[in-house]
């Protein structure tokens, strides 16, 4: 240990020497958690561990609905009521609750955490899809498609599903913060990240009794959480001003 400079202790104030702390004290944004780990660290890696969950969970959560919606918007009959019913019976639970019922019966642990997000999130997608694929399926070069004899294959991928895909990308994009939201929750909950994992929901739940004792441990982690959904739901909003070509007729 160096002389002169003071041992850093558990769950210390944040020091920035710019701002007036002493320059015998170490530096930490953010100060310093209940295990003698740097805070700012521990919320910049965080930030990879809740993208990585969100854009993951995400992305096989519009695989599987744009599938299941496309199918079951282009088929109708019986096919489109026996899929839309059973997601009708997901969406019936509220997504967290139905997330912590999945998580509890396949086990603690992230990856259990972010299959369980993707489940619950699978029929908006496909709803959002179905109602796309059933509007477009309607238009006259889908009709000229078939009387040139195409494919059902043919007409799904080439012709229905790209003028269909707008509206599930500003949807894909608003999910990702609500993804993110849903993960900081199970892991406030110890059912998701487990320590010493980096993730904010984590590092919540670690140091919730500390609110006012050392109110930095749930702050930035707090604010973390809050500004990267806030950004996605900004960016949801500004792609759906720039797709939507409604919008740029109304101004």
């Amino acid at each position: 240990m160096l002389i002169g400079i003071e041992p850093v202790r558990a769950r210390q104030a944040p020091c920035i020497h710019l701002l007036g702390c002493p320059a015998d004290q170490p530096q930490h944004i953010m100060g310093i958690d209940g295990n003698v780990r740097d805070q700012f660290s521990r919320v910049i890696y965080g930030a990879r561990v809740s993208l990585f969950v969100g854009v993951t969970t995400v992305s096989f959560a519009v695989l599987v609905g744009t599938l299941l919606g496309a199918i079951a918007g282009y088929t109708g009959g019986w096919v489109d009521n026996v899929i839309m019913r059973i997601l009708d019976v997901l969406l019936a639970f509220p997504s967290l609750l139905l997330a912590i019922a999945i998580v509890s019966v396949l086990g603690k642990g992230l990856i259990n955490a972010l299959l369980a997000i993707a489940i619950v999130s699978i029929p908006v997608y496909a709803r959002v899809v179905r109602a796309s694929v059933l509007s477009v399926k309607e238009t006259q070069y889908v009709a000229a498609s078939k009387a040139l004899g195409g494919s059902h294959l043919h007409i799904l991928l080439r012709r229905i599903l790209p003028n269909a895909i707008p509206p599930l990308i500003v949807s894909a994009t608003l999910g990702i913060g609500t993804a993110i939201l849903d993960a900081a929750a199970l892991s406030f909950l110890g059912l998701g990240a487990q320590p010493p994992t980096p993730e904010w929901g984590t590092m919540l739940g670690q140091e919730r009794n500390q609110v006012f004792t050392a109110p930095h441990l749930v702050f930035y982690p707090g604010v973390a959480i809050m500004i990267t959904v806030l950004a996605f739901n900004l960016l949801g909003d500004g792609l759906r001003d720039a797709i939507d070509p409604r919008l740029k007729q109304e101004e």
